[in-house]
């Protein structure tokens, strides 16, 4: 945890007397204070994390968290919990550890309004600083414990994909399946998912952010499921899409073109690489096929603590790929009325490339009706 603190406070200048990061109620929980405070269990509604420059982290929770907060601290030596009554609490314990302070800096893009005006009741004649920058990109790029955990959380998703095609049966619903995948995530270890889980049978396949509903799956229905695991905090996301009894003759080109675009990607990450590149690599496949204009989102986006944590991968983004980002690549054709297609998998990037941390087969599946 001290590592972390020090990768964010090091990149802010001037440098502030302390990082502090704020939580509200759930779902306002700022996932960084997870990235300081590696805790794998409880909410922490209404804590607060005071990171200092020296690497030290006081971490304030309320009684319901206190065993979690007290045995994650025990890992560190550097960490010191506090434990609160109530807010008057909170704001005595703050101003203990933090007596007078002349700036400090806060999680703009995640701090409520609510919490900023407790933090300025505490801290009145503090200097405001915007540490939205460094934090982003501490988190993108992650150390070998996150990706352990975010490559854990793709081995489920990656075993439950495999499982899809056991599940498909005429008349099933979207709905009825997309339970089904997040029953199976949690029997392989998820602690949840990591959204709200896509099942678009047919023409809903063709919407990227579909949400299931009464569709039944009948025989000649394309499908695409996209889903995630939630493993100790860290996300996965993975899209694999499907066909439904006979052959459907241009669902299975899309399929081929999609997997060709994401192969095309492939070749271009590495470490030093530009998102827009990578992008644009699998769009110049796709605007050569009979499909032009049916890619209509960014390849990707980087997952960790969120499923969309830190940036994503289109056209315009000039953001440098760096080893130990964890990314997803995601090219996909919609066809409107009629279906979709897309291939998604998580990537951490290496020196030279890449590695898989999702595993199940990409290619083109026809499951018998």
């Amino acid at each position: 945890m001290k590592a972390r603190v020090l990768t964010v406070l090091e990149q802010l200048d001037p440098q502030p007397d302390a990082l502090v990061v704020a939580n509200s109620t759930d779902p306002h929980l700022d996932q960084s204070f997870f990235y300081l405070f590696d805790v794998p269990s409880g909410l922490f509604e209404g804590s607060v994390a005071v990171a200092h420059p020296d690497g030290r982290l006081d971490v304030l929770s309320s009684a319901l968290e206190e065993e979690s907060a007290v045995q994650a601290a025990k890992l560190d030596k550097s960490v010191t919990v506090h434990v609160m009554k109530d807010n008057a609490d909170r704001e005595r314990i703050l101003q203990k550890i933090l007596p007078d302070p002349k700036s400090v800096a806060l999680n703009y893009r995640e701090l409520t309004h609510e919490a900023f005006l407790q933090l300025e009741k505490a801290f009145p004649k503090a200097r405001w600083m915007d540490a939205s920058g460094a934090i982003r990109k501490a988190r993108m790029v992650k150390d070998a414990s996150e990706i352990e955990k975010i490559e854990r959380a793709a081995h489920i998703g990656s075993v439950v994909a495999k499982k899809i095609p056991s599940m498909l049966k005429t008349g099933i619903t979207e709905l009825e399946l997309a339970a089904e995948i997040e029953y199976a995530m949690n029997r392989e270890g998820a602690s949840g998912r990591s959204f709200a889980t896509i099942a678009g049978f047919g023409p809903d396949g063709a919407e990227p952010h579909f949400s299931p509903g009464g569709r039944k799956l009948e025989p000649g229905m394309s499908i695409v499921c996209d889903f995630g695991a939630m493993y100790r905090r860290y996300a996965s996301d993975i899209t694999r899409s499907f066909h439904f009894g006979p052959r459907d003759e241009e669902m299975k080109r899309v399929h081929d073109t999609v997997f060709a675009a994401q192969e095309a990607a492939l070749a271009v990450i590495r470490d030093g690489a530009i998102a827009k590149d990578v992008h644009m690599a699998a769009q110049k496949v796709i605007d050569n096929s009979p499909w032009k204009g049916r890619f209509t989102h960014g390849l990707g986006h980087s997952i960790g603590l969120a499923v969309h944590d830190g940036f994503g991968m289109n056209h315009l983004v000039e953001e440098p790929l760096r080893t130990g980002m964890t990314i997803t690549v995601e090219p996909g054709i919609y066809l409107p009325g009629k279906g979709g297609v897309r291939i998604e998998d998580d990537i951490v990037v290496t020196d030279t490339g890449y590695r898989f941390l999702t595993k199940a087969p990409r290619e083109y599946l026809e499951v018998s009706a």
